[in-house]
């Protein structure tokens, strides 16, 4: 039987590539490069030991010199730190999969990822324009590279050693299902919007059935309205727990079996994103059958173009 502390601990095992992924994971979308690095720091020293990442955030080097510094003054070992980044839209020409992910792996300083995703499912333009626009201002999309050809681009970095995992990100199920159904090394990972507001139910059930981890980013909600955090759900599951909406959320994601990713520059929240501990069967069921809302805060699985979704005012 699991003691309740050790759900910050959990790691889910892998299909395909490492043997886990340790289900709480620190995302490293922060712009301004000073806080990023005491972040990461921060994420670390707390017990973070999964930290997603991107060619897309612009500070894969930053992130690569808190890995660094965290080593060398022996928070962790390299072997104990789970690091996924991602191949960016414009980059999805099959002859631009290698180059991209040694370009990422020479600014993190790691000699291979963990886990490589592919950022959307939509290609940009091959070149150096991450979000090319015509004159009227409107995403231009290369129609001439499919997602099987980039996927097959993907396994090659797998057999090289240079990922050790490969999977998706933002992507809809029925075109997962696709991939899967061609893939010669099968998704170990799929990054996607999911929070109690929006559970994925359908794809993860589709993800278990296949080996796949779900790894969930937002999944407190982007902090937009509808706030997930003062759902009157998740406040009476805090109150009779003794912990915070924000880690009832956080424990109701690992516990239904996915992976999650957190991002904060506040120490105290950190702490308090990492300090998740198991619910009861009963609150498990009332986050399932109780909470009546559904929305999607982020609009990049219909366009790859990562945004939030506008609301009437």
């Amino acid at each position: 039987m699991s003691h309740p502390d050790t759900l910050r601990h959990l790691n889910i095992p892998l299909a395909y590539g490492p043997a886990s992924m340790p289900a709480v994971g620190f995302g490293t979308l922060i712009p301004d490069p000073v806080k990023a690095k005491a972040a990461i720091r921060i994420a670390l020293e707390t017990g973070f030991r999964h930290l997603d990442c991107a060619e897309r955030y612009g500070n894969e080097d930053v992130v690569g010199e808190a890995i660094s510094e965290a080593i060398a003054a022996g928070v962790l070992n390299r072997g104990d730190l789970f690091v996924t980044t991602k191949l960016w839209n414009n980059n999805h020409r099959p002859e631009r999969v290698t180059p991209a992910l040694e370009a990422s792996l020479r600014r993190l300083r790691i000699e291979a990822a963990d886990c490589y995703l592919i950022h959307t499912p939509f290609a940009f333009p091959a070149g150096e324009e991450q979000h090319p626009r015509d004159a009227q201002g409107q995403t231009i999309y290369d129609t001439d590279v499919t997602l099987e050809e980039t996927w097959g681009a993907m396994e090659r970095l797998v057999d090289e050693g240079k990922a050790r995992s490969i999977g998706l990100s933002d992507i809809k199920l029925e075109r997962l299902k696709e991939i899967v159904s061609i893939a010669r090394i099968k998704p170990a990972v799929v990054q996607v919007e999911a929070h109690p507001y929006l559970p994925e139910w359908e794809l993860l059930d589709y993800c278990r059935s296949e080996g796949i981890v779900l790894l969930a980013f937002a999944p407190l909600g982007h902090g937009m309205e509808p706030r997930l955090t003062q759902d009157t759900t998740l406040e009476a599951i805090a109150r009779q727990t003794g912990k915070t909406p924000s880690q009832v959320a956080l424990a109701w994601a690992a516990q239904r079996g996915t992976a999650f990713l957190t991002t904060s520059t506040s120490a105290a929240h950190i702490a308090e994103n990492f300090a998740i501990s198991r619910l009861p069967a009963e609150a498990m069921r009332a986050m399932r059958e109780d909470i009546a809302t559904q929305i999607r805060f982020n609009g990049v699985v219909e366009t790859g173009v990562p945004g939030f979704i506008p609301r009437p005012a």
